[in-house]
């Protein structure tokens, strides 16, 4: 082989592992000055949190499917006071995505406001005082990860009114899932909505073992 063919293709791969690199998310002074702001303000709140936030296991899982996923239009169905909503924002301003959020409880919402701006997310969160179960049907979407920790019984019904608005790869979690046995609903009704989904013949469901306060998600699959 000639020395310039040699050279062309050092260059080329050159090329190629620059290309690779620059497309991997970039870690500069703003993420790590984030990292460090996110990471203080769940250790201080770490035993205030209440009115039916998930638990900082389940908090961690949300994170890790987000930035695992690299997802960016993310859905959230009950924000409580907003401790599952600051994990997935905080993914979200790792791959440059966004938030809506959505809670009918003003009390719960003006609490959850606070929280986002304490914590330094309020940029990747767009909180919406509302009814989900109406304006979850006016959204247009898409979506790439929703997240459903409601009202439980209406679980399906989220799900029926999001499938069509959710891409292609995207996910569906849901909090407080639990497999029905014997006749048994779950809890609130949730095991006929593990039900439905594990029959839909697009998604795959599970149940996740590590989680604490069981976590379902439901993966779209991709066309063939």
């Amino acid at each position: 082989m000639s020395k310039t063919n040699k050279s062309a293709i050092l260059v080329f791969c050159l090329l190629l592992f620059l290309s690779s690199v620059s497309s991997l998310p970039q870690v500069t002074d703003k993420n790590r000055n984030l990292d460090d702001r996110v990471r203080a303000f769940l250790s201080k709140t770490e035993y205030r949190w209440r009115d039916m936030n998930v638990p900082e296991t389940d908090g961690e899982i949300l994170y890790n499917i987000v930035l695992e996923n690299k997802y960016t239009k993310a859905l959230e169905i009950g924000t409580s006071t907003g401790k599952s909503g600051i994990y997935i924002a905080w993914a979200l301003s790792k791959t440059g995505g966004k938030l809506t959020t959505i809670e009918i409880d003003r009390g719960r919402y003006e609490e959850a406001l606070v929280n986002f701006q304490e914590a330094g997310l309020s940029e990747y969160i767009e909180a919406r005082l509302a009814d989900a179960h109406e304006l979850v049907q006016e959204l247009a979407g898409p979506f790439d990860f929703v997240f459903i920790d409601a009202d439980k019984d209406w679980y399906t019904d989220y799900a029926q009114a999001l499938i069509a608005k959710l891409e292609a790869g995207g996910c569906i979690a849901a909090h407080n899932v639990y497999e029905r046995r014997g006749g048994w609903g779950g809890h609130g009704g949730t095991g006929d909505f593990f039900e439905y989904m594990k029959g839909l013949t697009q998604f795959e469901t599970t149940i996740l073992t590590e989680s604490r306060g069981g976590l379902s998600v439901s993966y779209k699959k991709k066309a063939m």
